[in-house]
């Protein structure tokens, strides 16, 4: 089973760009986005109905072009859950669970704390509220795979310059601790699994030729329940796929 996971940037775009090209050359089981910034009647779905995709979307209803995640699946979910339950969080349209006969995936975009006034309050607000509801549905889904954009860099290798960004968010040390925390929980980053080396990111700035000169964070993550470690197979980021500024991250497993 391939699962993929991209924050997108604006799915639109991303089409005009050939996306679903790229999708119908590697045929993911699953894949993830984030950030599709759109609403289903925008997105010429008719496309992935021929590639055989079922495919889910939950768009944000606070503003057009914000946000939003989605799901394309090879398999008919069994359930399909939009939001965590909490209005403040799910009107941003940022956690979207699909669960399959053996596996539960959810697409997550994890809230920017950076440039506009009082986010990073509210992204601590989503990371608490989050970190329980996963806590909670855990106990019901045992082999649960978490994708998407979580907007914070875990170890210093995770980022290019750990030093002048320690007071930026993104790598602030309460966001660090809290990913450890989300870990402990009975995750497994399964990119670090298989690739311990730095220099290794998934999203750039656009500017300052960042991507050029690989200065940039990795953010992007499949997290998976350490129920399933012995099905992991590989985990890999796709830094040549450029449809967004972050690349996608993928993650194989025998099902």
């Amino acid at each position: 089973m391939k699962i993929i996971s991209y924050n997108i940037n604006g799915i639109r775009s991303g089409i005009n760009k050939g996306l679903f090209h790229w999708v119908e050359d590697i045929q993911p089981d699953i894949l993830c986005f984030q950030e599709i910034k759109a609403f289903p009647e925008q997105i010429n779905t008719n496309i992935l109905d021929n590639f055989g995709y079922y495919h889910y979307w939950y768009p944000s209803s606070k503003k057009k072009g914000y946000s939003g995640v989605g799901i394309l699946c090879k398999e008919k979910p069994i359930h399909v859950e939009y939001g965590i339950g909490f209005d403040s969080i799910d009107q941003e349209g940022r956690v979207l669970r699909i669960d399959l006969k053996k596996i539960s995936v959810i697409s997550l975009y994890l809230p920017s704390g950076k440039n506009i006034k009082n986010r990073l309050s509210f992204k601590f607000h989503f990371m608490y509220q989050f970190f329980h509801h996963v806590k909670k549905i855990k106990k019901e889904f045992k082999n649960l795979i978490i994708c998407g954009d979580y907007n914070i860099c875990h170890k210093d290798k995770d980022i290019h310059d750990p030093i002048k960004n320690r007071e930026v968010s993104g790598f602030l040390p309460e966001e660090r601790k809290w990913m450890t925390h989300f870990l402990n929980l009975g995750f497994i980053d399964s990119f670090r699994n298989y690739v311990q080396e730095s220099n290794h990111y998934s999203w750039w700035s656009y500017t300052h030729n960042a991507r050029k000169n690989n200065k940039g964070w990795r953010i992007d993550y499949a997290m998976v329940s350490t129920s399933l470690i012995k099905k992991m197979k590989k985990a890999y980021l796709l830094p040549e796929i450029q449809y967004s500024d972050h690349c996608p991250a993928g993650l194989e497993l025998e099902i």
